[in-house]
């Protein structure tokens, strides 16, 4: 398997188009086998060195939340990044419900900007996380109700059709991405994988054979993404490769060598939530955290510097008298209008509490809220921790600053995670049921 340091070719280099999806991926290379690192920006040369040799670098973003020419400029220095690196496969990262539009997030955006640092002539697209409850058949996507819950056709889901930002109004992903000028695509149905490695490797010149601008490749079980995954390898000898989808682009080209999963223990000081998601399973979250002191900080307060200061005196006076506090910025109002603002706001507001109080566990629940949050700290990278629930990462943040450097951080989005995870980031994962309780600190 190619490895990196500086200068030298990996087998993946990801870019996420927010950074809960981002730590995602992230995970999902670590557990398969790929030494990984999550980088906040773009790395140079000396920061590639420092981190030492990888097998997948990735870099967490925010272009979910951008128009097309902030998306360009944004991704400019990754193709260029891809250019001199080479990677096997380079992945543009989406959200698993592809939740996307043309003037905000567009995936045909993207696709054209990082499209100049590959070398394979179409680009892959992967519907479909199983693992996550995402399942993609003739085309068509379909997405669970949150953790085990009822699967819908995506535009008739009931948190992904009213999305605030981006609605799914189309559940052929090949019409929804036409939309965003990513079009033609041809499709590898699922039927396609009931056979050998042969039969699919004809479905897929199949699909070829009107020279489309991409292919669509049904996922519907773990199964299909393990079919993929030698395909698409074989496709990226002949050179860089563009993929985009959730993290089972990044499953199917794991190397199959998966350390053991390391278990979260609980919290041996008090943790902070920051809640910014509008999603109602993110709602049922909050209310089940129990173990916290709850802050309602609404967007406006969060826009107004003395309200935002007030909000920061009060949770800063929570924490240092030890208790678990949880900030919670959204009020359900369906957002003002304005969300990335707010979302910036919140990141503000974050480290504006961890440069008081230095913290070793800290949860953002919120993609837009999570990438925005992130940014506002004085950090590099991310490492991979664990998982407290499937598509919800723990990591390590890496920084130059002694007071955040190793401090694990949770990042989730709105239709991630169990209903109790807020308690579950105080009290870790199931192997420490026992250790639930009043915690001394």
């Amino acid at each position: 398997m190619m490895t990196t340091a500086a200068g030298a070719q990996p087998t993946l280099l990801f870019y996420g188009d927010d950074f809960t999806g981002a730590t995602d991926a992230l995970a999902t290379a670590a557990e398969g086998g790929l030494r990984s690192l999550l980088f906040l920006d773009v790395p140079d040369d000396a920061r590639l060195a420092q981190a030492g040799p990888l097998d997948a670098v990735g870099i967490a973003g925010a272009a979910r939340s951008m128009p097309p020419a902030e998306m360009a400029a944004a991704l400019a220095p990754v193709a260029v990044l891809a250019r001199r690196l080479r990677p096997r496969v380079l992945h543009y990262k989406t959200c698993s419900t592809f939740d996307s539009a043309p003037q905000v997030g567009s995936i045909g955006a993207a696709v054209a900007a990082l499209r100049p640092a590959a070398d394979v002539p179409w680009t892959a697209v992967v519907g479909g996380q199983p693992q996550l409850g995402r399942y993609c058949l003739f085309g068509h996507l379909f997405a669970a109700a949150g953790t085990g819950g009822e699967v819908f056709r995506i535009d008739r889901h009931p948190t992904m059709s009213r999305h605030p930002v981006t609605p799914m109004g189309e559940s052929d992903l090949r019409a929804h991405l036409a939309q965003q000028d990513f079009a033609p695509l041809g499709l590898v149905p699922w039927t396609a994988f009931g056979g050998d490695a042969a039969a699919l490797s004809a479905a897929l010149q199949a699909a070829l054979a009107s020279r489309p601008a991409g292919v669509l490749f049904d996922v519907a079980t773990p199964a299909h993404l393990r079919a993929l995954g030698p395909l698409l390898r074989a496709v990226a000898q002949a050179g860089t490769l563009l993929a985009v989808g959730p993290s089972s682009v990044v499953d199917a080209l794991g190397s199959g060598a998966a350390p053991a999963p390391s278990p979260i223990a609980p919290a041996r000081a008090p943790v902070l939530g920051v809640a910014g998601s509008l999603s109602p399973l993110t709602a049922r979250q909050v209310a089940a955290a129990h173990s916290f002191a709850r802050h309602a900080v609404p967007p406006a307060h969060l826009l107004d510097e003395a309200a935002r200061a007030a909000a920061v005196d009060a949770a800063v006076a929570d924490l240092q008298a030890g208790r678990h506090v949880l900030i919670v910025s959204a009020d359900g109002s369906g957002g003002s209008g304005d969300g990335r603002r707010i979302a910036q706001a919140t990141g503000q507001l974050l480290a504006q509490v961890l440069a008081r109080v230095p913290l070793p566990r800290v949860g953002v629940a919120g993609g837009d809220t999570s990438s925005h949050a992130v940014q506002a700290l004085d950090a590099w990278g991310l490492s991979h921790r664990g998982r407290l629930a499937p598509g919800v990462a723990m990591c390590r943040l890496h920084s130059e600053q002694p007071a955040l450097d190793g401090m694990e951080l949770m990042l989730k989005g709105g239709q991630m995670g169990g209903e109790t995870l807020f308690e579950d980031l105080v009290y870790g994962t199931a192997a420490n049921e026992a250790a639930r309780g009043p915690q001394p600190f």
